[in-house]
């Protein structure tokens, strides 16, 4: 069944606004090496100071979610701080819906810390030497925390686009959001490291699959007010 002509002018929109930004990204590599350099140097110094083995479980869960949060940080208000600056927020407000200008950044930012998580997440598990008995369970926390991360910060990304101090801004505004996810995601995190099973996340999980729906419905709502202010 065929969309409607305003739903395929929207995932059009939407779908050529992350093209965009993805080869925008490519040319200059900034949010990218930002977020990998930040997280690889966070993740080597910490794990050579405290050691590579005998961590425990729950050091573990909230070191490396510490690190996605501050990685993450570190990049993810890129895209909206590079419209800004190349004074082209006007022309994206003129041309294009504030939905698919949403929807095309928070792609955006999905692919971005996706790659992110590729990298670090693996080198975590080297650098620290935490168990890998459960590495599917984690990987599926992985997933969810992702997807909150995203859903949470493009909105705050967008919003702090036009302060001067963006980067400061854009952790004190995120953190307030993000500390329940965060908090979820850790014990989630300490419980399958240690050896729980999936059926002992039960309740998190509920909570990581309901947050990403609840912050991508809000921002969306929101976003039209934010975007042309």
């Amino acid at each position: 069944m065929p969309l409607p002509a305003n739903g395929a002018n929207l995932v059009n929109t939407s779908l050529a606004m992350y093209v965009k930004d993805l080869r925008l990204e490519l040319r200059t590599r900034y949010a990218v090496n930002a977020i990998l350099m930040f997280g690889i140097t966070t993740l080597a110094v910490v794990s050579f100071s405290l050691g590579q083995s005998g961590l425990p479980s729950d050091l573990l869960a909230a070191l490396f979610w510490i690190v996605i949060f501050f990685s993450a940080v570190s990049g993810l208000a890129h895209s909206f701080i590079r419209e800004e600056e190349a004074q082209t927020a006007l022309a994206l407000k003129l041309s294009a819906e504030p939905t698919s200008v949403y929807l095309g950044k928070l792609m955006f930012n999905l692919t971005l810390l996706s790659l992110m998580t590729l990298i670090i997440t693996p080198i975590f598990f080297i650098f620290t030497d935490a168990p890998t008995d459960n590495i599917g369970v984690f990987i599926l926390l992985v997933v969810f925390g992702v997807l909150g991360l995203c859903g949470a910060t493009t909105l705050v990304a967008a919003i702090v686009a036009k302060a001067a101090v963006k980067g400061a801004l854009f952790a004190v505004i995120s953190f307030p959001l993000l500390i329940i996810l965060l908090m979820v995601l850790v014990a989630a995190s300490e419980k399958t490291l240690a050896g729980h099973s999936i059926g002992d996340i039960a309740q998190e999980i509920q909570v990581l699959v309901a947050y990403p729906i609840i912050m991508v419905t809000a921002s969306l709502m929101l976003f039209k007010f934010v975007w042309q202010e």
